[in-house]
């Protein structure tokens, strides 16, 4: 129900787009966030965009360099990451749920759709 790619190896201080398609998705009804989790890590939310994509939201870990945008027409979301850090590899994924907003309280939620992965290394 949703397919995240666009992963793939860069240098630090480059930049990678991933695209999560939500085939059999509304995304004016769905919220899409965006996780990643690190080798040997928990799995960590670091950005939304609301439903039609009125409003997005970051962490800390990644304000001022990730932008999330949306395509309605093409039911994709797009995680445009800028200044790559080695401390941003990590396997990327796209979730929804129509149950909540997307905000802050968004990644402490099971949510109900998840992509598969997309890998992102960042190495010189």
């Amino acid at each position: 129900q949703l397919q995240a790619s666009g992963g793939g190896l860069v240098q630090p201080g480059g930049s990678l787009r991933l695209s999560c398609v939500g085939s059999r998705f509304t995304l004016d009804y769905y919220p899409i966030g965006w996780f990643r989790q690190a080798p040997g890590m928990g799995r960590e939310g670091i950005g939304c965009i609301s439903r039609g994509g009125g409003s997005t939201y970051y962490t800390d870990s990644v304000k001022g360099r990730f932008t999330i945008s949306i395509d309605n027409a093409n039911k994709t979301v797009y995680l445009q990451m800028n200044d790559l850090k080695p401390e941003d590899t990590a396997v990327y994924y796209c979730a929804s749920d129509v149950r909540y907003s997307c905000g802050r309280f968004f990644f402490r939620y099971q949510l109900d759709h998840w992509g598969q992965g997309t890998q992102v290394t960042v190495s010189s």
